[in-house]
């Protein structure tokens, strides 16, 4: 699969044709194997990070190329007039892709001075539907070893581990290191190894707090430096008075599953990132006003996701182990938005049918083939 041609590839290229492209996302997800495979991005490529790339940089003595491809470039600190400059007295033809850590996305808030220059991508792990995953043995492959494209080419669970172990140290020694000022790495890496345990369920940064002795203001200090870094992801609840729905507890996902330690818990957060990867996708791609949430009201409901485009519910998932009746919260909230469409899926489970109210209970590759 390593030849597989990314999700990606052709919305890049059409973008390329009008404006920069800036590709963002977690470390080693495959942007840079994804910049050098367009046409004329191995023969454009610079990389801030090789000493003579960064001389060529800023000696503007650029590959000759139809492609200019700057990896890690927001490490300059003048990247952006720099960028800008490049992109205002190109020839027309020249096409300019950015590559990196999320930095790209943070940096697009606030006084930006290249507004309108670019399009932003979100690069995503592999999913159901990049691979075109068919089988039981194969979803089963994904749910272990995760979406990042070395651990799931290695097909082995001691690299795999290594892999996990190594990507971690070097997320917080270098880019959180580079990106913040953290004196207390030490408790940051115990942050890292706690959070794959409370996957599920509503995170409680006091209880945190608790575990590991700091503030309750540097917890949610590392939580926001993790996501800005795609380590994890959280999701606000869903909903108002009207539903009774609870308004401040988010919940949290890694964008490597495979951390998460209980198999159900794992195949949840399969799920979210799947659901958040779409989400992404049509974010980028099509301007849409989609997000993904909880559900989760005073009186225990709780549905696993909601996807809202605008303020409206447009899909409903409930994840569950193996089969199972259709929760009675998944079918309190069909009820209440009927023309949303809704899914109770499962990692183990064979039934597959349609309720009379409308919910499909299917195993997951039915719903997650139909994503990106």
């Amino acid at each position: 699969m390593s030849d597989r041609q990314r999700y990606l590839k052709k919305q890049v290229q059409a973008d390329l044709e009008r404006k920069m492209v800036f590709v963002a996302g977690p470390r080693q997800v495959g942007k840079t194997t994804l910049a050098r495979g367009l046409a004329g991005g191995k023969a454009g490529y610079l990389n801030w990070d090789a000493p003579e790339h960064r001389e060529r940089i800023l000696k503007r003595q650029l590959p000759v190329s139809s492609l200019w491809v700057f990896d890690e470039i927001h490490k300059y600190r003048k990247w952006r007039n720099y960028l800008k400059g490049l992109y205002d007295t190109r020839d027309s033809r020249q096409h300019i892709l950015i590559t990196g850590s999320a930095r790209l996305d943070l940096y697009r808030f606030g006084g930006d001075s290249l507004q309108g220059r670019y399009h932003l991508l979100r690069l995503h792990p592999f999913s159901v539907a990049e691979l075109r995953v068919a089988t039981r043995t194969d979803f089963n492959h994904l749910l272990a070893f995760g979406g990042f494209p070395e651990p799931f080419l290695s097909a082995s669970e001691t690299e795999a581990r290594r892999w996990s172990r190594e990507y971690r140290t070097r997320l917080i020694r270098e880019d959180v290191t580079s990106l913040e000022s953290i004196q207390d790495l030490g408790h940051l890496e115990l942050l890292m190894m706690r959070l794959p345990e409370l996957v599920g369920s509503p995170l409680s940064i006091n209880a945190v707090r608790e575990d590991l002795q700091v503030s309750h203001k540097t917890v949610a200090s590392w939580l926001q430096v993790l996501e800005r870094l795609y380590a994890i992801f959280r999701i606000s609840p869903f909903g108002g008075p009207r539903i009774r729905a609870v308004k401040k507890e988010q919940k949290h996902y890694h964008l490597d599953w495979s951390v998460v330690p209980e198999m159900p818990q794992r195949f949840e957060n399969l799920v979210a990132s799947h659901l958040l990867k779409w989400v992404h996708f049509r974010q980028d791609s099509e301007g849409r006003d989609l997000e993904l949430r909880y559900f989760r009201d005073i009186d225990g409901r709780e549905v696993d996701f909601v996807v809202t485009d605008g303020n409206n519910p447009i899909l409903f998932v409930e994840a569950k182990w193996s089969d199972a009746d259709p929760d009675r919260s998944i079918r309190y909230m069909k009820t209440r938005f009927p023309k949303a469409d809704a899914w109770q899926v499962s990692a183990a489970g064979k039934k597959d049918y349609m309720t009379p109210e409308g919910i499909r209970v299917a195993p997951a590759l039915r719903l997650l083939s139909t994503l990106v």
